[in-house]
């Protein structure tokens, strides 16, 4: 314990001078990134066609594990969401490792499956796959655990405490000794889980999903934990003052200031999308795709003109494929990935936009503002209490600070005992919120197909082929253990998703869709 102490406080003598001048080196990681294909919410996998409605900022078609950094610019709004305002740190940083993908297919028409399975990989990839889902799950489980307990290292070994005292010897400015302890946390908390982040994005290398090098993988890190050191430690501060302003029914006044800034992070998502990732009209590149999607668009209803479709470059990261529709009303719109338009047939990318669509049309996006605006509320409330159980527990051995006028929850040290408590939440709360994700998800996909009913040949054939490409990508297990589905994924597998889709056939004997009446 006394060496683990040393260790702690070796990082905070090296950082904290760095984080009074301002420096923010590393990011925040998140180990689920894609939004189309798969669902574990850990750090490995980073498509969107997965991970489509996990993050109520922008829903994506892909898994749910990110090797790399081509997805932290979508992310960074709900991780500040869930630093800043939910401060659920169960998944604090971990690495976005966007886990990309092996070659897509190359012909132009939908390949027929070859098995009863739906989904199914050669026998080569059939044994990588096996072997990166287990290093994903270690990584995803691993990183959850460590989250919490780089929070309980910080008090228990007294190191938050430390760091408390340092900011009040720097200045007698108590918002600036704020800023200067959360900025210092979230750079330990990073510098914490880097290890685990090299990992994943060594094993995204090694499996071919990721390409970027190593200068800009660093180079992300930077930028999400700078942004996290800027906005989220203002986020911090203004829910310590007000649990110093009032101590008894803060949870309430956290939560009713935590709803507008996660409605505020979907609207403005698309602004820190440009951080990391170069966007150019999708028109200047992919016309004959444009004008197939402007086909779903004009049969869902919706409202996405063709200058509000854009093309990522994401070939610099990542093998993967993706595409995903983010922000909300006038900021809404699509983004294709360079890796997707081109080298996947058409057609599945019209299925992968017509399930993002569903998100919208369905009301996913609400729904989800909505339901996290309850879970909130009951959680606030219930780790408000334990924090304050803990405090009065452990609060000598944790050497919270007693300071005339202060309630000991509204310390730096105090806080820290909150956030803790909500990162216990956090990981208690998974199961429950991928289940809802995965739900969702089902929907969208049911949608997608429906969606393009008649406008392609066979949407059976096209949903199958699509997953089987995004599948194949990154490398994912078409036999996932059930109970790690149901705790970490928050999309479907892609095995339930391929075979769901093959038998479904509403139209059959003259029927017609759940979503579409033709």
């Amino acid at each position: 314990m006394r060496l683990t102490r040393i260790v702690l406080l070796a990082c905070l003598a090296a950082l904290l001078p760095a984080a009074a001048l301002g420096a923010a080196p590393g990011p925040t990681p998140i180990l689920n990134g894609h939004d189309f294909t798969s669902g574990l919410n850990p750090v490995l996998n980073g498509h969107d066609f997965t991970t489509f409605g996990k993050r109520p900022v922008r829903r994506s078609f892909v898994t749910g594990h990110d090797f790399s950094r081509a997805e932290s610019s979508r992310k960074i709004i709900p991780a500040l969401a869930a630093e800043g305002c939910l401060c659920l740190l169960g998944n604090f940083p971990q690495s976005l490792l966007a886990l990309a993908q092996t070659q897509p297919p190359a012909a132009q028409t939908s390949p027929q499956p070859q098995s009863d399975q739906a989904y199914h990989l050669p026998p080569d990839k059939l044994a990588k796959a096996r072997t990166l889902d287990r290093i994903r799950i270690t990584l995803g489980i691993t990183g959850a655990l460590w989250g919490l307990v780089v929070l309980w290292l910080l008090l228990r070994t007294q190191s938050a405490a430390a760091m408390e005292r340092w900011t009040q010897r720097r200045t007698r400015r108590r918002w600036i000794q704020g800023l200067l302890f959360f900025a210092s946390f979230f750079v330990i908390t990073t510098l914490a889980a880097l290890p685990l982040d090299l990992a994943g994005h060594v094993a995204s290398l090694h499996y071919g999903i990721s390409v970027q090098s190593w200068t800009g993988w660093f180079g992300d890190q930077g930028k999400a934990l700078a942004l996290e050191v800027v906005l989220g430690s203002l986020v911090l501060l203004l829910f310590n003052w007000i649990v110093k302003l009032s101590p008894g029914r803060f949870w309430l006044w956290c939560w009713v200031i935590a709803v507008p800034l996660m409605i505020a992070g979907t609207f403005s998502s698309p602004v820190f999308e440009r951080i990391f990732d170069k966007f150019e009209p999708l028109t200047q590149h992919h016309a004959a795709l444009v004008a197939d999607l402007e086909k779903v668009v004009a049969r869902t209803g919706t409202h996405i003109p063709p200058d509000r479709m854009y093309l990522m470059f994401a070939a610099r990261k990542t093998n993967g494929l993706n595409a995903y529709v983010s922000g909300l009303g006038a900021t809404k719109h699509i983004v294709v990935w360079d890796t997707t338009a081109g080298r996947i047939p058409d057609d599945q990318i019209m299925f992968i936009f017509g399930h993002e669509t569903g998100h919208y049309v369905l009301n996913h996006i609400v729904k989800g503002l909505v339901l996290s605006a309850i879970a909130m509320f009951i959680v606030f409330f219930v780790c408000a209490r334990f924090a304050a159980w803990l405090v009065r527990r452990n609060g000598a051995q944790w050497a919270v600070p007693d300071q005339p006028g202060i309630a000991p929850l509204a310390t730096r040290t105090g806080f820290v005992a909150i956030l803790f408590a909500l990162s216990i939440a956090g990981f208690v709360a998974a199961p429950a919120s991928n289940s809802v994700s995965r739900y969702f998800e089902h929907q969208a996909d049911i949608y997608g197909q429906e969606a393009i009913h008649g406008l392609v040949p066979d949407p059976q054939r096209t949903a199958v082929a699509a997953f089987n490409s995004l599948g194949e990508a990154y490398l994912e297990d078409p036999n996932p253990n059930p109970f790690i589905e149901f705790w970490l994924y928050d999309h479907p597998s892609t095995k339930n998703r391929a075979n769901f889709a093959a038998h479904y056939d509403p139209w059959a004997n003259g029927g017609h869709g759940e979503f579409f009446k033709q």
